[in-house]
C-alpha cells in the first residue's frame, strides 16, 4: 500500500476535523455569552417562552436506551462496508466470515445479556 492509498482518508479526516472546529468557533464567536441572565434563559430556537421547570431531568433508562443504540448502531456500520467488500475478499482467498461472525456473535451475546439484565424493558 502506498501512501496515495491513503488520501481519501486523509482528505476526509481534515476535513472532518476543520468543520468540527469552524462550528465550535462560530458557536463561541455567535452564541450568548451571559450567564445566568435573562438574555441566556430566553427562547431563541422557536420564540415561545417556556413555562415550568427549564431544566427538566431524564431518566438513566434514557440515556441507557440512547447508549445500547449507539453500540447496536455501530454494528452497521461495521456491516455495511463489509458486504460492499465481501466479493473482493473472496475473490482474493482471504478468509474474512470467520472474524465477522465473531463479531456478531459478541453482539448477539451483547444483546441477550441485556434482555436478560433488562436493560430494554421499560417501566410502566
Amino acid at each position: 500500500m502506498t501512501t496515495a492509498d491513503y488520501l481519501p482518508f486523509l482528505i476526509q479526516a481534515v476535513l472532518a476535523a476543520g468543520i468540527t472546529v469552524a462550528i465550535i468557533l462560530a458557536s463561541n464567536f455567535f452564541g450568548q455569552r451571559a450567564k445566568h441572565t435573562k438574555i441566556k434563559d430566553s427562547a431563541y430556537e422557536c420564540g415561545v417562552p417556556s413555562e415550568g421547570i427549564v431544566h427538566t431531568r431524564f431518566s438513566v433508562k434514557f440515556f441507557l436506551t440512547a447508549l445500547l443504540f449507539m453500540l447496536f448502531d455501530l454494528e452497521v456500520v461495521i456491516l455495511v462496508p463489509w458486504t460492499f467488500i465481501y466479493r473482493e475478499f473472496l475473490h482474493n482467498h482471504i478468509a474474512i466470515i470467520g472474524p465477522i461472525f465473531f463479531f456478531i456473535g459478541v453482539l448477539v451475546l451483547g444483546l441477550f445479556y441485556e434482555i436478560k439484565k433488562g436493560a430494554l424493558e421499560w417501566e410502566k
